[in-house]
């Protein structure tokens, strides 16, 4: 049952978000994971989303 009601969540979790994939070299990820555990304890998605919340409010600004 647990694990019925975990798959509902997840996939309900899921319909409300998009997926984006990226690709990069190995030295690229290393650098970006090594800066996002200095800045938010080591999540790349966290690090690279906020990246682009920084940029997007810039480019906002200079508009």
């Amino acid at each position: 049952m647990a694990q019925e009601s975990q798959r509902k969540a997840t996939a309900k979790y899921l319909a409300n978000m998009k997926t984006i994939s990226l690709r990069m070299k190995p030295e690229e990820h290393a650098t970006i994971k090594a800066a996002a555990e200095r800045q938010n304890g080591g999540s790349v998605q966290g690090y690279i989303l906020q990246a682009i919340r920084e940029r997007l409010e810039r480019e906002e600004k200079a508009e």
